[in-house]
This record gives C-alpha cells, structure tokens and sequence, in this order.
C-alpha cells in the first residue's frame, strides 16, 4: 500500500488502533511543542488550552524557517502561545530544526541547560495527528527515563475518525505510517509505549 493507494477496512483499523492515538493526561514537567506551519494556530489553541488546565510547568516549542517566511516555526507558535496568555519566561526556544528528530536532538541540549533534564520526569508531546506516535517515538529514542503522554491537533478538513475519506489527510498519514518501520529499523526512534 502507497500513500497514493486506498486502504483497506483493516488497515484503517490497525492505523486507528496504533498510530492516530493520544493518552490520558495528567500535570507534567514539560510540554515539548513540535512546531508545523500547517496546524500552526490548532497547535497554538491546544498549548494555550493546556496551560489554562495547569497541564505543564514549562514548555519547549521547536521548529525553525520554513519556505516563504523568515519567522521560525517556533516564533509563530510561541508569539501564539504568549498572546494566549502562557508566560513567555516558562517557554524555551529551538529555531533551528526542520523534522522531528531534529526538534528532539536540538532541544534536549536547551532543556539541559535552562532546567537540566534530570528535573524533568514527564512530557507531553504537542503534534499534528499525522504524525502522532512518531512525536513520542522520537522522544523516547532520545530520552527514554522521562514518562511521555501525547496530544495531537487535527489541521485537515475531515474528523480524525475520517482521515481516510480526505485525500490530503489520507495521504499524510500514510505517508507517516509508511515511515515508521524505517525509522526503527534505521535507530531514529523507539517502541514506545
């Protein structure tokens, strides 16, 4: 199956099943933004949403320039979260990754040194759903001792429920599906949970 391709009834199932999943979540040390232009402001919504419910004591947003805009993805997304009311002073700052492993691999130097990761003992990863289990996947390749909970924002036009009928949606998420086999084969994440 390609991300071009229909699935069937059981993939859809086993994609529902494993990959387009959050947890249940509790107060953490940690927020760790993954930062998109596409979801940018859903991001933003849940991150603020999220501190309103006291869910993190401080954040990390990562992400940096896109084609088209000189502003890094995490200046978007933490100019959103600060408008929304999240104290600037608790939300760290990458600008420099472009993919996931890099949003992981850039920050874990940044939190270290803001707030030292031995501090740190739980994480919610804030993400597009297409990518879903790969946020905390990535995460636990890289920092496997801290407790991972996950939320994800829906940025495309169909339900979550019906990512498979939106062609746009339907090939995202394949095409992330698709990567993760790899990914663990090549050492660029981990089982998890």
């Amino acid at each position: 199956m390609t991300s071009n391709d229909p699935p069937s009834e059981q993939q859809i199932a086993r994609i529902n099943a494993e990959h387009l999943i959050t947890t249940p979540l509790r107060p953490a040390d940690l927020l760790f933004v993954f930062g998109q232009r596409r979801g940018a402001q859903q991001i933003i919504d849940a991150a603020v949403g999220l501190w309103h419910r006291r869910l993190f004591r401080h954040a990390i947003v990562s992400g940096g320039a896109t084609q088209g805009d000189p502003r890094t993805e995490c200046s978007v997304i933490k100019g959103g979260m600060v408008e929304g009311g999240v104290p600037a002073g608790l939300i760290l700052e990458e600008h420099r990754a472009s993919n996931t492993g890099e949003n992981v691999i850039f920050s874990l130097p940044v939190i270290d040194a803001a707030l030292g990761r031995h501090t740190i003992r739980s994480v919610i990863c804030l993400g597009k759903i297409c990518t879903a289990r790969r946020y905390p996947m990535t995460l636990q390749r890289h920092w496997p001792e801290v407790a991972k909970m996950l939320v994800t924002v829906n940025p495309y036009d169909a339900p979550v429920e019906r990512w498979h009928t939106d062609p746009v949606f339907r090939e995202r998420v394949l095409a992330e599906w698709h990567k993760i086999a790899p990914y663990q084969a090549q050492g660029f994440i981990a089982e998890w949970p």
